[in-house]
């Protein structure tokens, strides 16, 4: 043992040795042949120090949207080489998603989805570096934490950013019926209105502002949960407080559930046609063509009633064959005392109005 470990100072003390690769080559720091002057530097006592915003970003689907963070040392001495920033988006548990971009001074590369839509902010602060992080075309599954890392030679240091879209949480379920969902299936009904999986985060807010839903529908991280603003017999018994219930990880292709479904503000508008006999579906999807438009998704509806005060007492088809209408201001004849989405279900016969959506 005594011979290995000498062996292994010896190869870290020869030039030969390539330090531990993280996404960026440590090219002078370890290396006996390098400038002695960045030695002195780095153990000099000069502390690198990176800071992001504490309190959440919030944005919206299609917005622009900047993640604050910089950098600077203490003691600052001087210039520095060209350090690395690297931005990565994790997972609840902090373990990283994806890598979303890495700049190496005017140079970066973006990946994934993020090519072409993310980039380093230049402008900066007196005292501190600027490693803030724009983000263009905002998506619905940009919504979550991300990591802000600094690399200067030896030094890493990185802090969180937490991006929250605006949007709203919806129940679905297909027109199969109450719980015909596996979890990938979830995932494209979502998709398929417009919308994606809802995480615990937004199914919580939700719950907050007044969803109280007892039937348990899938979450982005493969749990079953439902929310319970007032606790009743069916919905896990009159002895629970209000809060959300938990399934907890269900096995993501045996067992069958409904959906939690986010979708955030619209780039477009959701506009309401009509005609004196009303249409089928198919009349209705040709109605929305003849207009410039597209029939509207049921997660379109939402966002309308929810970001754009879209009221109307009229129900009306939707992609999926479903029948609903959208009320901000209850009145007699138009549903429940309570402004919410009604829906007529998916009838197989009948002639409605539609909702229409035009991009702007």
């Amino acid at each position: 043992l005594p011979l290995l470990l000498k062996a292994t100072l010896l190869r870290l003390a020869s030039g030969s040795y390539h330090p531990f690769y993280n996404g960026f080559y440590y090219n002078h720091i370890m290396n006996d042949n390098g400038d002695e002057q960045d030695k002195v530097d780095y153990f000099s006592g000069s502390k690198l120090v990176v800071e992001a915003s504490k309190d959440p970003v919030y944005s919206y689907n299609g917005a622009n949207v900047t993640l604050p963070c910089h950098y600077r040392y203490e003691p600052d001495l001087g210039p520095k080489r060209k350090i690395r920033i690297k931005w990565s988006k994790l997972r609840d548990d902090y373990t990283k998603e994806q890598d979303v971009m890495v700049a190496i001074g005017k140079t970066y590369m973006a990946f994934g989805d993020f090519k072409g839509r993310a980039h380093i902010r230049r402008a900066g602060e007196a005292s501190w570096h600027e490693a803030s992080l724009v983000i263009s075309d905002v998506r619905l599954k940009d919504d979550g934490k991300y990591r802000c890392e600094v690399i200067d030679g030896l030094e890493d240091e990185s802090d969180i950013v937490d991006l929250r879209l605006q949007g709203i949480v919806f129940p679905y379920q297909p027109p199969r019926g109450q719980y015909r969902l596996n979890f990938h299936e979830a995932e494209q009904v979502c998709q398929d209105q417009g919308a994606i999986l809802a995480n615990f985060n937004q199914l919580f807010q939700a719950w907050s502002e007044g969803l109280d839903w007892c039937n348990a529908g899938w979450l982005a991280d493969g749990t079953v949960q439902y929310p319970i603003r007032l606790p009743r017999k069916p919905c896990g018994g009159v002895h629970l407080a209000p809060g959300i219930r938990s399934y907890g990880p269900r096995h993501r292709h045996l067992h069958r559930f409904d959906a939690f479904c986010f979708s955030s503000a619209l780039k477009g508008e959701v506009f309401y046609l009509d005609r004196l006999a009303g249409m089928t579906l198919e009349e209705a999807k040709q109605s929305c063509q003849d207009a410039g438009a597209e029939i509207a998704r049921v997660g379109q509806l939402y966002s309308a009633w929810k970001f754009a005060g879209l009221d109307r007492c009229n129900a009306g088809w939707l992609a999926d064959g479903s029948v609903r209408y959208p009320i901000v201001t209850p009145r007699a004849n138009c549903g429940p005392a309570e402004p919410g989405v009604r829906s007529f279900g998916f009838p197989s016969k009948g002639r409605f109005g539609v909702f229409c959506y035009r991009e702007r």
